[in-house]
């Protein structure tokens, strides 16, 4: 990512001691530490997101060639686009049918108490 070497961040150190004062340099590198933590989880989201996308498109390309084959003499790697799109798809309707089925759970039945059963003497 950055090449800075030991003495550079040991030069960086010094330099914010003096600046910043010993008593505000650890606040000051907790900030900076969770702004680049944010910037490091923002890129991975942002990397994650752009290889999906790409993913989809793929898929999405290696469906028309299918489609244009008239699904049939399908080579492998269109093969399984269409497996993969279909477990996708049957994956998002039984997510829906779960949203959208009222929930008829019943609660169970409560036991009576022993206090309740037992005979007075």
């Amino acid at each position: 990512m950055l090449d800075i070497g030991f003495w550079e961040l040991i030069l960086i150190g010094i330099v914010a001691l003096v600046v910043l004062g010993p008593d505000k340099l650890p606040g000051a590198v907790r900030s900076v530490a969770s702004v680049m933590r944010n910037v490091r989880q923002t890129a991975n989201n942002l990397k994650a997101e752009l290889n999906h996308e790409l993913r989809v498109s793929e898929l999405h390309q290696q469906l028309k060639q299918a489609e244009q084959k008239g699904m049939s003499n399908l080579n492998e790697g269109e093969r399984n686009a269409i497996a993969e799109l279909e477990a996708a798809a049957r994956e998002v309707n039984s997510i829906h049918k779960e949203a959208t089925q009222p929930n008829n759970s019943t609660s169970p039945t409560a036991e009576p108490s022993v206090e309740n059963n037992k005979k007075n003497d």
